[in-house]
Parts: structure tokens; C-alpha cells; sequence
């Protein structure tokens, strides 16, 4: 009888105001989102699921789902964007140039 081989990995998620880290001993060659799945994060967090359209990572690197985890590993759990970064940068801007046209034509 041979025994799997495990490894020891994290998985986190965080709101503004908790977060909760979750240490799990999985068999080796699990991928990023089965470690997610099995944290059992998504009963500690009211507005989390976490499937198939969830967005991972690494150690701060965005994984894959198919990722798979080595021993020490630590998976991202990361919230939906509540705003696109490049749509805000371009609203910015637009507001700066538009100050910047009134004051020289004034």
C-alpha cells in the first residue's frame, strides 16, 4: 500500500476589514482552484464563491486554475475589481486636460 505524497500550502482571502488564512496539507499535483475549493473560505465569507470564474494567484502572481501548487505555496483568493483601472486612469485624465483647456483659456 503506498501513501500519496502531500504538501503544505495556504490559501487566503481578504475583505478591507478581515481576512482569514487557512493552512491545508493536500495531496501533491492539486491545482490552485481545488486548494481554494477545499479551504472552506466560501463558509467563513458570506459573498465568496469560488469556481471557475474566480481570479487566483500566487504569491501576489496571477495562477492559472490549473496551476499546480508546491509545498509552501500560498493561493490568492482576489475580490472582483469594483472599478477598471484603465477606465479610471482615462477618466483622470480627460478631467486634467479639460481643467488644464479651461485655465489657458481664461
Amino acid at each position: 500500500m503506498s501513501e500519496t505524497a502531500t504538501i503544505s500550502i495556504e490559501v487566503v482571502y481578504a475583505l478591507p476589514d478581515r481576512q482569514k488564512i487557512v493552512q491545508l496539507t493536500v495531496p501533491e499535483g492539486t491545482n490552485a482552484l481545488a486548494a481554494a475549493q477545499q479551504s472552506g473560505l466560501e463558509q467563513e465569507f458570506d459573498d465568496l464563491t469560488i469556481n471557475e470564474e474566480s481570479h487566483l494567484g500566487v504569491f501576489g502572481n496571477r495562477a492559472a486554475h490549473t496551476q499546480v501548487l508546491r509545498d509552501g505555496d500560498r493561493v490568492e483568493i482576489y475580490r472582483p475589481l469594483l472599478a477598471d483601472p484603465k477606465e479610471v486612469r482615462k477618466e483622470r485624465a480627460a478631467r486634467a486636460k479639460a481643467r488644464r483647456e479651461t485655465q489657458s483659456s481664461g
